[in-house]
C-alpha cells in the first residue's frame, strides 16, 4: 500500500537543510519545550509546536491539530498530488520520532525527523553539541 509507514524517516542535520532549500513544500517544525526552543536557540524558520511542554511535560493534545493548521492554513496550501513535507526536529532525535509517528498515525504523509536532532547526543564529558546536531553542523540558527 504505497509509502505508508509507522515511523518517519530519518534525514541528516544537512539534508534537512538542503530539502528545505529545495522544496518550498518542506516545513520545519521545531517540537521541544518552549524553554529549549528560546534559550537553547532553534533552527532558523522553524515553526514551534511543542509536543511535550512544561510545566507538566505532558504530550500535547492539539500537537495533530497545530501541525494541520500549518499545512492547510494556507501556510504551504493543499496539494494531494505534491503534498507538503513535514520535518520534526528535538534535542537528540527521540521525541521528533514519537510526534511523528502520531502525525503518521493521524494520516499526514511525508514526515521526516532529523536523526540527531538540534543538539546530538550527549558526549562522554555530558556536553551536547559536540558530536552532532543542527547546531554541531553548522546550519542556521538563531537564539532568544
Amino acid at each position: 500500500m504505497g509509502e505508508h509507514t509507522a515511523e518517519p524517516r530519518n534525514l541528516t542535520p544537512k539534508n534537512a537543510y538542503d530539502m528545505l532549500q529545495e522544496n518550498p513544500q518542506a516545513v520545519l517544525i521545531d517540537i521541544r519545550s518552549t524553554m529549549e526552543h528560546l534559550m537553547i536557540g532553534h533552527p532558523r524558520d522553524a515553526i514551534h509546536i511543542a509536543w511535550l511542554d512544561e510545566p507538566d511535560w505532558t504530550e500535547n493534545p492539539r500537537f495533530v491539530s497545530q501541525v494541520r493548521e500549518v499545512l492547510l492554513g494556507g501556510f504551504l496550501g493543499a496539494d494531494e498530488t505534491n503534498p507538503p513535507s513535514v520535518i520534526l526536529i528535538c534535542r537528540s532525535g527521540r521525541r521528533s520520532q514519537e510526534a511523528g509517528k502520531a502525525l503518521i498515525a493521524a494520516g499526514i504523509k511525508n514526515v521526516y525527523h532529523v536523526d540527531t536532532g538540534f543538539e546530538g547526543p550527549l558526549d562522554d564529558d555530558h556536553h551536547r553539541s559536540n558530536i552532532a546536531g543542527w547546531r554541531y553542523e553548522g546550519l542556521p540558527w538563531q537564539q532568544c
